[in-house]
C-alpha cells in the first residue's frame, strides 16, 4: 500500500478549480509582489484567530524576526526558548545580538516547562542577562501553555512572541493562536495544516505602533517616502500568488480542522494501549500539524518505525536532536537543572501520517502500528 505522510495532491483536487481562478486572476492583474490578495489574505487571518491586525512576510522565519526587531531585542537580552522544537524558534535570537536561552518541555504535552523556565530566568539574571522574552512555540499543533507563560512574563517585565508555525487556528481556553502574545507568528509552509505552495508567513498583534514597526521592517525599514528608509530592515513581503492560494485554502481550513481531529481521536481511542499518545489539557484544542507518539520504555522506536516502513507507512522524527545539543546552539546557557525532558523526548518520539485526507487509510496505518508494536515486543 502507498500511504502520503502529508497528502497536498488530495486538498488540491478539491478546491483545484478555485486555485487556478484565483492563480489566473494574479497573472492577469500583473501584481506580483504585495498585490490585492496580500491585504485580503491579512484580513481574512486576523478575523479568523481574532486578532487585531495580521501582516504578511516571506516565511515563517522571518515572522520571528521581524517580532523581535519589533520589540527592540538587543545584546545583553536573554530570550528564553523551548529547546524540543525546530530551530527557527532560536536561531533568530541571536540575529539581533541577543542571547537564547534554552528551557525543558513537559513530557506528555511537548510544550514548554514553565517550572524550567523559572529557573532558566533566575540563572539568565545571575550570569549577568536580563531577562527580555519568552518565545512558547505551539508543538505540533497543540497551544503553550498560556495562562502560566502570561503570569511569569508579567512578574518578569518580559514580551512574549508565540511562535505558533505549527498551530495557526488552535484554541486555548477561549482564544485562538495568532491572537496570543505581544506578537504571534505562524509559517505557510507547504506542510503546514494552513501552507502555500511555497514559502510564506504572517505576524499578528493588537498594538498598532508593533504592527506599523513590522509594516516597515518586513519592506527594507520603509518611511513615509520609498526611497526614504527610516530604519534597516529586510526584504519580507508575501507574493501575491501565495496570498492567492492561501485566500482558497483558508476557505476550507475550519472545515480542514474538525477531520484532523477526527483523525486525532481515532489515533488516541485505538492507540493508547500500545504507545503513548499526545495529551491535550482540558479547554484546549490542537490544529494537529503532527501526531507525535512515544515510544514506551522498553521499546524500540527504531525497530518499530523500520517495521512500518517494511508495511508501507512513513513515519518521521520532530526532532531527533534538541537545540541545546547541536552545534550552533551548544554555548547557549539552559536551564541550570538541565533539560532531561527534550533530550528523552528526542529518543523516543516519532510522528505519523496526519492529514484531513488520511481517514481512508487510518485502519491500514493502525492495523499496522499495532502489529509493529507487538511483534517487535515478542
Amino acid at each position: 500500500m502507498t500511504i502520503a505522510f502529508i497528502d497536498l495532491a488530495a486538498q488540491q483536487r478539491r478546491i483545484r478549480d478555485k486555485l487556478d481562478a484565483r492563480i489566473a486572476a494574479v497573472l492577469d492583474a500583473g501584481n506580483y509582489i504585495m498585490g490585492p490578495e496580500v491585504s485580503k489574505l491579512e484580513q481574512q487571518l486576523a478575523a479568523f484567530c481574532g486578532a487585531r491586525f495580521a501582516l504578511g512576510c516571506a516565511n515563517g522565519t522571518d515572522a520571528l524576526q521581524l517580532a523581535l526587531m519589533a520589540l527592540a531585542a538587543k545584546p545583553g537580552d536573554a530570550v528564553f526558548c523551548p529547546s524540543f522544537t525546530f530551530a527557527s524558534t532560536a536561531e533568530i535570537v541571536p540575529m539581533t545580538g541577543a542571547t537564547p536561552v534554552f528551557v525543558d518541555v513537559l513530557p506528555d504535552t511537548f510544550n514548554l516547562d514553565v517550572e524550567s523556565l523559572k529557573r532558566a530566568i533566575v540563572h539568565a539574571g545571575e550570569s549577568g542577562l536580563r531577562p527580555a522574552g519568552v518565545i512558547p512555540v505551539d508543538l505540533f499543533g497543540l497551544p503553550a501553555d498560556y495562562d502560566a507563560i502570561e503570569a511569569i512574563a508579567h512578574e518578569n517585565g518580559m514580551w512574549i512572541v508565540a511562535d505558533s508555525a505549527q498551530g495557526f487556528g488552535a484554541s486555548y481556553k477561549g482564544r485562538i493562536t495568532g491572537s496570543i502574545g505581544d506578537i504571534a507568528t505562524t509559517s505557510f509552509f507547504p506542510a503546514k495544516p494552513l501552507g502555500c505552495y511555497g514559502d510564506g508567513g504572517a505576524v499578528f498583534t493588537a498594538n498598532e505602533e508593533l504592527r506599523t514597526l513590522m509594516e516597515s521592517y518586513r519592506v527594507h525599514g520603509k518611511g513615509s517616502h520609498k526611497y526614504d528608509n527610516e530604519r534597516i530592515g529586510l526584504n519580507s513581503r508575501l507574493d501575491t500568488l501565495q496570498a492567492a492560494i492561501l485566500i482558497e485554502k483558508l476557505a476550507i481550513y475550519a472545515d480542514e480542522l474538525e477531520t484532523r481531529e477526527r483523525v486525532a481521536q481515532t489515533y488516541a481511542r485505538e492507540l493508547a494501549p500500545y504507545l503513548d499518545v499526545p495529551a491535550v489539557p482540558e479547554g484546549c484544542n490542537s490544529v494537529w500539524a503532527q501526531y507525535t507518539v512515544k515510544a514506551r520504555p522498553g521499546q524500540s522506536r527504531d525497530d518499530i518505525m523500520a517495521e512500518l516502513k517494511n508495511q508501507g507507512v512513513p513515519t518521521a522524527v520532530y526532532y531527533p536532536r534538541p537545540l541545546h545539543q547541536q552545534t550552533a546552539y551548544s554555548a547557549f546557557p539552559t536551564d541550570p537543572r538541565g533539560l532531561p525532558i527534550s533530550e528523552a523526548l528526542a529518543t523516543s518520539v516519532f510522528s505519523l501520517p496526519m492529514h484531513p485526507y488520511v481517514e481512508a487509510d487510518q485502519p491500514k496505518i493502525i492495523e499496522a502500528v499495532v502489529k509493529a508494536v507487538l511483534r517487535r515486543a515478542a
